[in-house]
């Protein structure tokens, strides 16, 4: 069987290249129908299965564009990572989020809930299918199921991130001629489905897998370590220690016995050229080429720089709050005192680099494009990457942006094949420091804290000195020099305090993470988010006026409202079997 890389493109639909930033923007026609005999077979039943991890991106629903992409980078500008960004015209729905102003008509919030749980219909019409195919194995039929159930944990534990008490649909409930099957009420807490998903996957899919993109019995264990994980911490803030010791069990197993290993670059992580490395488990697969770019990581095109080569959109900057905390006094993170002074984004006027010489995290020139510092071998990035500098300020992100050698293809240079690294082996260590903490091994947490700071700490990955050039774009690299006074140490006083240890692991996690959509759950599971994210309110308005007024409430804003649409939409008899979040 060909890999999923290159029969994505058959898959997803044709895509329509509009350099604008309305709804219709990337929308894909379906291209047909079949009916349950075209599908009966071995073939039809694995076509199914294909088009089900095309939901997996978030795109795959007509009428479709960022609103449901897996980066989740539209939710986490409830973080404190992230702004809006572009103008304040742009998407004002996304300005509610950022504010939030959670709304159950929000188009985000709505399309999110449908493309969810239309990836959930496609796993369960995989699973339901396969009753009928006859040429199949029982052996294949397992594998099926498997991968089915991979991607219908995979989608729920998205839901129940997102909202407090999501439904659950299984394949026993669905039935693809009864549209009234999935109408299932959202009357109990679906972590035990979720984790019984990754449990059956993990228990027959194979150590390894031939084509890319399929998940493996690690990459199970690892979303069933997470999800026992976000189950880890009550809403109050206090620890669920028995999740944690059962998260910790998975996370020993696969750090101990998984064959996986730390990249030597913090980079790697995020370019084209490093996919699917040594230490990825599961990846969102991504691809294009010269004359294509259906399969690419669409749903995050918006999110480039306004400048050339990109154009567009100037979504997803980044807040003076996350530049400040890769601060580092002695070379460790300044835990309590980062937001106390800010790093500027001022440049010498002769040179046109940062005069900011404190020292820094080098991890920061990988996260956040500054003004006076190479953006990812493009060009030296300037306020011109911004497109309203008075909005949301002079930064801007760039993890998910692919590298020069990889740019243009297929039609437009923000669609690129950037694959999203769902799952990776710095989040089973920092876990599991999580974990350890909690359970009482501060000392196995900083061993674990060290490992990931180490790797950060290798100058062969520290961003190069880069001069302006005549023109614009063009700039010379300086041999043996680097952008910014990187200074980054490991954490070699033992740690005896529990709070601090505590604060350490979660500011790595932040670090480490930081605008890859983790944030805002983070803060969310940890049963800390009104705390940090009022703080953060109160020291970001004072840039970024448009948030002055703006709060988050507690016991409310942690999840956001089931939409409108989908609980009008499950009545039966009359009266809807979805119930709406008390909290709104």
């Amino acid at each position: 069987m060909k890999k999923i890389i290159s029969i994505f493109f058959v898959m997803l639909g044709s895509l329509v290249l509009m350099l604008s930033c309305k709804d219709d923007f990337l929308d894909r026609q379906p291209e047909g129908q079949f009916s349950e005999g075209d599908v009966a077979t071995l073939d039809g039943v694995n076509g199914l299965l294909l088009g089900a991890y095309t939901m997996v991106p978030g795109g795959g629903l007509t009428g479709q564009t960022w609103h449901n992409d897996i980066h989740n980078w539209v939710f986490n500008l409830a973080s404190d990572d992230a702004l809006k960004g572009t103008d304040a015209g742009d998407q004002p729905e996304q300005s509610f989020i950022e504010a939030y102003d959670f709304q159950s008509f929000n188009v985000h919030i709505r399309d999110k809930w449908r493309g969810l749980y239309k990836g959930v219909a496609a796993t369960n019409n995989v699973i339901t299918t396969l009753e009928k195919v006859e040429d199949a194995t029982d052996e294949q039929k397992q594998q099926i199921i498997a991968e089915a159930r991979f991607l219908r944990g995979l989608f729920h534990f998205e839901a129940r991130k997102m909202w407090r008490m999501p439904t659950y649909i299984n394949d026993e409930a669905f039935d693809l001629n009864d549209l009234e099957s999935t109408k299932v009420p959202n009357d109990v807490e679906i972590w035990p489905f979720i984790e019984a998903d990754f449990e059956a996957a993990a228990a027959v899919l194979p150590e390894s897998q031939g084509d890319v993109g399929r998940p493996t019995r690690w990459a199970a264990m690892a979303f069933l370590a997470k999800a026992k994980m976000y189950q880890g911490w009550n809403s109050d803030g206090s620890a669920n220690t028995a999740k944690l010791q059962e998260a910790k069990t998975i996370l020993d197993d696969i750090l101990d016995n998984g064959p996986f290993s730390l990249v030597d670059n913090f980079q790697d992580n995020f370019l084209v050229a490093t996919r699917n490395n040594s230490e990825s488990i599961f990846e969102v697969q991504y691809a294009i080429n010269s004359a294509s770019g259906d399969a690419a990581n669409r749903g995050i095109g918006l999110a480039h720089p306004y400048t050339d080569p990109w154009g567009c959109c100037g979504f997803y900057q980044v807040s003076q709050n996350l530049v400040n905390a890769y601060k580092t006094e002695s070379g460790l993170p300044m835990l309590d005192t980062f937001d106390n002074e800010d790093v500027p984004a001022t440049v010498d006027e002769t040179t046109t680099l940062s005069d900011y010489t404190g020292p820094l995290d080098p991890r920061i020139d990988h996260t956040v494009g500054r003004p006076g510092i190479l953006y990812k071998g493009f060009k030296i990035y300037q306020t011109d990457f911004v497109r309203d500098l008075t909005y949301a300020g002079p930064f801007f992100s760039m993890k998910h942006v692919a590298e020069p050698e990889a740019f243009g293809q297929g039609g437009w240079g923000n669609l690129s094949a950037n694959n999203y690294r769902i799952m990776r082996l710095d989040m089973i260590i920092l876990w599991l420091a999580e974990a350890e903490v909690e359970l009482g091994d501060l000392e196995r947490a900083r061993e674990l804290v060290n490992m990931i700071r180490t790797r950060a700490a290798n100058p062969e990955g520290f961003v190069p000195l880069a001069t302006q050039g005549e023109e614009r774009n063009d700039f010379t690299i300086v041999d043996g020099q680097y952008a910014a006074n990187y200074e980054i140490s490991t954490y070699d006083t033992p740690w005896t305090d529990q709070d601090l240890a505590r604060d350490a692991v979660r500011f790595e996690s932040r670090l480490e993470f930081a605008m890859e959509g983790h944030r805002f759950f983070d803060l969310q599971r940890w049963g800390v988010a009104a705390e940090v994210l009022n703080a953060y309110i109160q020291s970001e308005s004072e840039h970024r006026t448009y948030l002055q007024g703006s709060s988050f409430e507690e016991n409310k804003n942690e999840f956001f409202p089931i939409p409108i649409e989908a609980i009008d939409r499950s009545a039966l008899d009359g009266q809807p079997t979805l119930t709406q979040d008390p909290a709104y």
